[in-house]
């Protein structure tokens, strides 16, 4: 059953050196804040789990926290490369990275296997690709009913997922609205499951019927974390930081320059830092 705790006490009861974490949202309600935890207290040789790798993977692996990443896509949406994944994987800095790269629909598929508690998925994809070349672990089953090649990849169970949401009630239920992705396989699939929330609400009466509702029973830990999710949106809450977006190449793109950052922005503030952000963007509308 979930359990209500500050950030700090979640990502220390549940995240350890050597696991293997998802973080999950796409373009929207991606776990910030929970990412900053981590790397104040300092996790390392984590694998990291992520359909879209984008700042919140960058600033973890610029900060020598990952070992690996398993993944589909990796960039700064709309502006280019990930500076720091570069770095790690091109010239080990801060150390060696490996890579296991995968295609959305494989990665979808690996996730929705986990939560099944299947150990791989299988699936039509790959064809004409040459992803096969260079991951070993995309093989090929034949059907034993039609004969068909299909391919085949490990289903996703991390040690722990980690997600932001809207909403959870006092019983720990967690809403999540707007879109979805994956962060709902991922946190079935995981063997611990963390969420920072937006707000504590009585009940979700108000509610669209197509909203999505984790029981709180797949749910270890539960944050409340204004604005967590920024510089990506939460809907309903607030919008998304294109500029952040922008002005983290620059930033990114020089190792002091990012370390000083880190420093400023990351290790020496908390989580509360969140909801200042969102305060002052909405602010300069």
């Amino acid at each position: 059953m979930a359990k209500f705790v500050s950030l700090k006490e979640a990502i220390a009861e549940n995240v350890f050196d050597g696991d293997v974490i998802a973080m999950e949202g796409f373009t929207h309600l991606i776990p910030h804040a929970a990412a900053h935890e981590v790397i104040r207290q300092n996790k390392k040789d984590l694998t990291l789990i992520r359909m879209t790798p984008d700042l919140i993977y960058d600033q973890l692996i610029g900060m020598g926290c990952a070992k690996k990443i398993i993944f589909s896509w990796g960039g700064n949406p709309g502006v280019g490369s990930l500076r720091r994944l570069r770095d790690a994987y091109e010239k080990s800095w801060p150390h060696k990275l490996e890579i296991e790269e995968h295609s959305h629909a494989a990665m979808a598929n690996a996730y929705e296997a986990g939560a099944a508690g299947l150990p791989c998925a299988i699936f039509r994809g790959y064809l004409g690709a040459q992803l096969e070349e260079v991951n070993p672990n995309i093989k090929r089953v034949e059907c034993p009913f039609t004969g068909e090649k299909l391919a085949a990849i490990p289903s996703i169970q991390p040690d722990v997922a980690i997600i932001h949401a809207q909403k959870a009630n006092k019983n720990g239920d967690v809403l999540i609205e707007g879109i979805v992705g994956v962060q709902k396989e991922a946190i079935l699939a995981a063997k611990r499951a963390i969420v920072t929330v937006e707000e504590i609400v009585d009940d979700f009466d108000d509610v669209h019927i197509n909203a999505c509702v984790l029981p709180s029973w797949t749910v270890k830990s539960i944050a409340v974390v204004q604005g967590g999710a920024h510089p990506s949106y939460a809907m309903g809450y607030y919008d998304r930081d294109n500029a952040f977006y922008k002005n983290w190449d620059p930033i990114a793109s020089d190792r002091d320059a990012f370390l000083a950052w880190m420093k400023d922005n990351v290790l020496e503030v908390g989580p509360e830092i969140f909801a200042q952000r969102v305060a002052d963007k909405k602010k300069e509308k």
